[in-house]
């Protein structure tokens, strides 16, 4: 595979990458800082890049251009299951009065494909596209939870089960555990790990073979809502939501394939 591996492609996707929203413009220098880059190489990717339409600049700083969404929207515009889950999610808000999400995995981490938010609960603005790392997320215990054997071990070899607050699992043994109780509930609730302040409970959603093809959570904050009401007030409902986007998923003949880890 090595002999046909494209580094110039590489590195100019690596340069869309260095943009985001604690860095949606850069300079040239920053450009090259982030991505390892020769300011010369970096200058001739993002003219390029300006050329083709994907990047602007005032001739100082860049930034991305609404056209880059081009690059996802054929993906995420193929998949099936954001439209299936919209109103289910939609009904779920309306009932639980927190917001809901539905994700898949895209090792080492969570990739959100249709959300609909109640309450601003976290510093980080989530969006369709928005990524968290697997391990420290409701609906990424879930997905790795229901991961083959072979698949589990091809994440870890990936994953750097990073500290996100005090709380955080950062240790094989205390993750392999987490996700043997999920597997053995049916479900995951991960209490500030990912957040401080920020509890999320979540459940899988199957395909008509019952392997887990995506995730779907209700987040809250941790000052309104405690683990036990969160048990008790969104569980039920989050499950039966699941349900109800399988079911539809399962009558319409509209499951496709998502991204999981290859086995």
């Amino acid at each position: 595979m090595a002999e046909e591996f494209v580094r110039s492609l590489a590195r100019g996707l690596a340069v869309i990458k260095a943009f985001d929203s604690g860095a949606p413009e850069l300079t040239l220098s920053e450009v090259a800082r982030a991505t390892g880059l020769t300011r010369a190489a970096a200058r001739r990717f993002l003219l390029t890049l300006v050329e083709l339409g994907y990047v602007r600049t005032d001739g100082r700083l860049f930034a991305l251009s609404p056209r880059v969404l081009e690059l996802g929207y054929a993906y995420l515009s193929g998949l099936t299951l954001p439209e299936v889950a919209l109103p289910h999610l939609e009904r779920l808000v309306a009932e639980v009065h927190e917001s809901a999400s539905v994700s898949v995995l895209d090792p080492p981490d969570i990739v959100y494909v249709a959300r609909v938010p109640a309450t601003r609960i976290m510093r980080v603005t989530i969006s369709i596209g928005t990524r968290f790392p697997a391990h420290s997320a409701s609906m990424g215990r879930v997905l790795l939870a229901w991961l083959p054997a072979a698949g589990l071990e091809a994440y870890y070899a990936r994953a750097t089960l990073e500290r996100h607050t005090s709380r955080t699992v950062t240790t094989r043994a205390r993750l392999d555990a987490e996700l043997a109780r999920v597997r053995a509930q049916g479900w995951a609730l991960v209490d500030q790990e990912l957040e401080e302040g920020l509890r999320s409970i979540a459940a899988p959603i199957r395909d008509r073979t019952g392997e887990v093809v995506a995730a779907v959570n209700v987040s809250t904050h941790a000052s309104r809502t405690s683990v036990e009401s969160a048990r008790r007030d969104l569980l039920p409902p989050l499950l039966a939501t699941a349900a109800r986007i399988e079911a539809d998923l399962h009558s319409t003949g509209a499951t496709r394939r998502l991204p999981l880890l290859a086995t």
